[in-house]
């Protein structure tokens, strides 16, 4: 059975739809279609089954498709222990890292990594926390760096958690704003502020429109941003008001003030990867790196 073929298989069963692994797989519909119809010939099994104009798996199609990722898992395991027979970490592990983590965290223990290992390569994704547990359960990420407090998607018995640090949430103001003093505040006293957000239905957005909602307002959106960099210079130059996470505040680089919220909120940053056959070793010498005690051997 061709790795890749059972890899698009896996994503159908994640995703959903034919359309949906395309589109993760950088291919047009039909060419999802033409391998995974290869795929059936090489198993000599009905994988899919019409219903309509849309395709699902069968009993089969299930069965293969989550046997899929172990199998996926074990053949990149067999390929770490024959560079080397597993002894030093090699070859390329995937790292995916929401935007405030990039620089703070993952950078910092790739550059310990370096000087260490130096087969090893990691190449870092940003991806947000409600794009980086689906792109770990398909296989485009061997690790990340996500939070466990959110409920957009199920984190589930197929994952484990590693924890690294906690990360306040902060309201962050211009620079002059009557606010910006010392002490918590009180969500609810800046119901009538314009408000910088995250894109839709992103993580950091959501957490904001939930936390606003708490407080009894409705947040009067004035500009919404995919990178905390703009989001910040919205704020400095007096546009609005925002809540991000702390790591993504550098009050050194930019003119704004930071307050603590009066119910503070906190996220839990931990390390995901798959559960199944032990990690290669690769991908722990990147996790005990990203430890807040770790770091690659001298």
């Amino acid at each position: 059975m061709n790795p890749w073929r059972l890899r698009l298989l896996s994503q159908l069963d994640t995703l959903g739809t034919v359309r949906a692994v395309a589109q993760a797989a950088n291919l047009s519909p039909s060419s999802v279609s033409q391998q995974l119809a290869q795929l059936e010939t090489e198993t000599g099994t009905a994988l899919l089954e019409r219903t309509g104009r849309r395709v699902r798996l069968t009993s089969a199609g299930l069965i293969l498709a989550r046997r899929a990722r172990a199998i996926l898992d074990h053949m990149d395991s067999v390929e770490a222990e024959l560079r080397g027979f597993g002894e030093e970490p090699s070859g390329l592990v995937r790292l995916g890292a929401f935007q405030s983590a990039v620089h703070t965290m993952a950078v910092p223990a790739i550059r310990r990594l370096a000087a260490a290992y130096p087969h090893l390569d990691v190449q870092i994704l940003e991806l947000e926390p409600h794009a980086s547990v689906p792109a770990l359960r398909v296989g485009d990420a061997d690790l990340v760096i996500t939070t466990t407090d959110f409920d957009d998607l199920p984190l589930g018995p197929d994952l484990d958690f590693v924890p690294l640090d906690t990360d306040p949430v902060l309201l962050v103001l211009p620079p002059d704003h009557p606010a910006a003093g010392r002490g918590p505040v009180d969500l609810a006293a800046f119901a009538d502020e314009p408000w910088a957000f995250d894109i839709p239905q992103s993580y950091m957005a959501n957490l904001a429109l939930r936390l606003c909602r708490q407080a009894r307002f409705e947040p009067r959106i004035v500009g919404r941003f995919s990178n905390y960099m703009l989001t910040l210079q919205h704020v400095e130059a007096g546009l609005a008001v925002a809540l991000l996470p702390g790591l993504a505040v550098n009050a050194g680089r930019y003119r704004v003030a930071t307050r603590e919220l009066a119910t503070p909120v906190t996220r839990t940053i931990t390390a995901a990867i798959r559960r199944g056959a032990p990690p290669r070793a690769a991908v722990r010498a990147v996790l005990d790196a990203l430890r807040p005690a770790g770091g690659a051997p001298e």
